[in-house]
């Protein structure tokens, strides 16, 4: 155990280093300048829905900004119920866990939370063209959940094959999110900006991305919540989770395929004749693709496999449950990362320069554990379909129908939601200089 606690820790150290020297290498080497910034996956496919696509600009030889955003309002009606504190959007996961668990069905809903501002700037220097992303929107989560608030979406710095701050995982493929109106989006894809450090020794129609990311993992307790035992056992992250993409274009489309470790430590403060004390391991698998049905339709497909990683994935529950150890009278309870599968299937229709639809299906599911309770989520199910009209460049209606389902562990309880939404957005954007 010691050897492989020392084996482990110089494997991240190593990798941090690499990624920092070999990364400012081609940097202080003058190389090309590498393309933009991550793009918000809804600027991936013209016209640009749920967000504006920033202006393009050629490089310049002197500094300038990119502004760009949004104002958007959505009223619906959700015929059934859902947690209030996300009244807007359709989370499988935020369903009742029993009947009637949110009150009576049927509510009127609307706001502006997914409006969006966003610049980019570009400074020429010695090493080439330094690019930066500050982004941010309306829409509350953590402590702010439900609110309409400031949220910081990306704030991020690139400079040669090296970039900084927080942006899109590179576990993430942004660009399998659907042309939709609903925020939150499918719940079995991968959705997470995360504070990294990454390096990118390969640019252009065949990618490389590596990256050391802030690590983090949610525990659940089960049916031990209240129990002495297990009182005194933490979770602590020595090491950065480590991620990292491969991506390949073509002119039918592309392939990507994308990887993560991360470990938690659960430590036992406790001295007794227990010792709950040991490694958790997280990893995860996501494939995905778009490949083109005409001149802008496109499918969007993904599929994800994993333990301990739902964290990353958009809508999932816990990352670590508990677990029997039996004949193991000093570790009686491990922790045990669970194992999920989920996948993304969706296609964004474009009738022509003025009517869009998207329809598709995605689905996650979780191997619980038997220490969990019964009322936990074990399976969310997300689908929906609009019709879209963009009467000008900048502006944006339409309507939406959305469906989720949940099921749970072991009480036999499914529950489906159905909403309606009708969302109007007026686009803005702005170059200094022009």
């Amino acid at each position: 155990m010691i050897k492989q606690q020392l084996h482990s820790k110089c494997f991240v150290w190593i990798l941090t280093a690499m990624i920092l020297l070999v990364g400012m290498q081609p940097v202080l080497a003058q190389t090309p300048p590498p393309s933009a910034p991550p793009a918000d996956p809804a600027q991936t496919q013209p016209p640009c829905v749920p967000a504006p696509c920033p202006p393009q600009t050629a490089p310049a030889s002197e500094p300038r900004l990119e502004i760009y955003g949004y104002v958007q309002t959505d009223f619906g009606y959700d015929i059934d119920q859902i947690n209030p504190d996300w009244f807007d959007v359709m989370r499988p996961s935020k369903l009742p866990s029993f009947h009637d668990e949110f009150g009576r069905n049927g509510r009127t809903f609307a706001g502006v939370r997914q409006t969006r501002n966003g610049i980019k700037g570009y400074i020429p220097t010695k090493y080439g063209e330094l690019k930066t992303l500050f982004e941010w929107e309306l829409f509350g989560v953590g402590v702010d959940v439900g609110q309409t608030t400031f949220r910081l979406r990306h704030a991020y710095g690139e400079l040669g094959h090296f970039g900084a701050g927080q942006t899109w995982s590179p576990f993430m493929d942004p660009d399998i999110f659907p042309n939709s109106l609903e925020y939150w989006g499918p719940n079995g894809m991968v959705f997470f900006r995360n504070v990294q450090m990454r390096w990118m020794p390969l640019q252009g129609d065949t990618s490389v991305t590596v990256a050391l990311e802030r690590p983090g993992s949610t525990q659940d307790a089960g049916v031990l919540a209240n129990r002495i035992e297990i009182s005194n056992a933490f979770g602590r992250f020595q090491f950065p989770d480590v991620t990292g993409d491969i991506k390949t274009s073509h002119n039918w489309g592309y392939l990507r395929a994308a990887g993560i470790y991360g470990n938690t430590r659960i430590d036992e403060l406790r001295i007794d004749a227990v010792n709950l004390d040991q490694i958790a391991h997280r990893w995860g698998v996501d494939l995905t693709s778009n490949i083109k049905t005409g001149k802008k339709s496109v499918m969007k497909l993904g599929y994800v496999l994993g333990e301990g990683v739902e964290n990353y994935m958009n809508d999932a529950p816990v990352d670590i449950g508990p677990a029997p150890n039996f004949g193991n009278p000093i570790r009686p309870i491990t922790a045990k990362p669970l194992p999920f599968h989920s996948l993304v299937a969706f296609w964004d229709i474009y009738w022509s320069d003025r009517w869009s639809t998207s329809l598709g299906y995605s689905q996650l599911a979780v191997a619980n554990t038997p220490l969990q309770v019964p009322s936990e989520f074990k399976r969310g199910q997300y689908a929906l379909t609009n019709l879209l009209w963009y009467p000008d460049e900048n502006v944006m209606l339409g309507g939406e129908f959305q469906w989720g389902r949940r099921a749970n562990f072991s009480d036999g309880f499914r529950v489906n939601d159905y909403k309606v939404q009708f969302s109007f957005k007026f686009s803005y954007s702005a170059k200094i200089p022009k």
